[in-house]
């Protein structure tokens, strides 16, 4: 099953004429989707963003709709990572490859016409938990840190194919089976085991001080909905503000599906005024 979503790769959009992209190549493994305004002076922000795919599958085209609009919405500039998943290599291979990004976002970024000093990190499912991860390996590196973490429905930690009971309330769309089978595939063994890297389960991480803000967001029937709570409320325990928005009735990925419903427009525009007020958007 796994290989067949695999060989269905999404195309990508084309956005002219006001966004443009760019593939961009930074290494034998990692590549990023460039969008940016037609048109802008000086530097802009930047939001990196790590697409879902629960570890086995996805690629950045998947999430061209939402990386367009958020371009045309706060006029930044968003960095779709092309990264290693789970089934190509164990963990932390995917943090790695999305530091690789950051950097170059960093460090080259006057030559695209970014704002160094203000990149976001963000994702959605796995993505969201690649980002938080990021955050992390960013910290611990003490090179270039973001200024921001922007996480949709993030995938967080392992221990959770742990908890029946979190499976017998959260049955839809992402299940407990296959929540096993990404957490497997991506750590290399049986997920909730003592020795999962906090690179590849950033709940497992003790200390969460000294985090970039960010802005978390759920829904109710979601399998990932207590992990995210609790990250939120870990976070803000450890001085670094995080905004969290549980969504009543929502299944994961029910802003993919659903994409006209009220309830979605003003989920993604939470996350636009967060990204506004993080980067200091006039």
């Amino acid at each position: 099953m796994v290989k067949f979503i695999r060989s269905r790769k999404p195309r990508g959009l084309d956005p002219s004429p006001d966004v443009t992209v760019d593939e961009i190549v930074l290494s034998p493994t990692v590549s990023i989707r460039l969008f940016r305004p037609a048109t802008f002076s000086g530097t802009i922000p930047a939001l990196l963003w790590m697409h879902g795919g629960g570890h086995l599958f996805g690629v950045p085209e998947q999430d061209d709709r939402n990386n367009i609009a958020f371009v045309r919405e706060l006029g930044i500039a968003v960095a779709a990572v092309r990264y290693r998943l789970g089934s190509d290599a164990p963990a932390p291979a995917s943090v790695e490859d999305c530091y690789v990004a950051l950097k170059a976002l960093a460090e080259r970024g006057s030559e695209w016409g970014i704002d160094s000093e203000r990149i976001a990190v963000g994702g959605a499912s796995a993505g969201g938990g690649v980002a938080a991860a990021l955050a992390l390996y960013a910290l611990d590196q003490g090179g270039v840190q973001p200024v921001f973490q922007l996480l949709v429905y993030p995938m967080l930690d392992d221990r959770t194919v742990l908890k029946p009971e979190a499976a017998s309330k959260y049955l839809r769309a992402w299940t407990e089976k296959a929540n096993k089978r990404g957490w497997t595939t991506y750590t290399g063994g049986e997920p909730g085991r003592p020795d999962v890297s906090e690179y590849a389960a950033p709940a497992r991480r003790e200390d969460l001080s000294g985090l970039p803000p960010a802005w978390i967001g759920v829904g109710t029937l979601d399998l990932f909905r207590d992990e995210d709570v609790e990250y939120a409320r870990r976070l803000n325990e450890a001085g670094v503000s995080c905004e969290l928005s549980v969504v009543p009735g929502a299944t994961h990925g029910f802003d993919q599906v659903f994409p006209d419903a009220n309830v979605v427009k003003d989920f993604w525009q939470q996350q636009v005024n967060a990204l506004r007020a993080a980067l200091i958007i006039n």
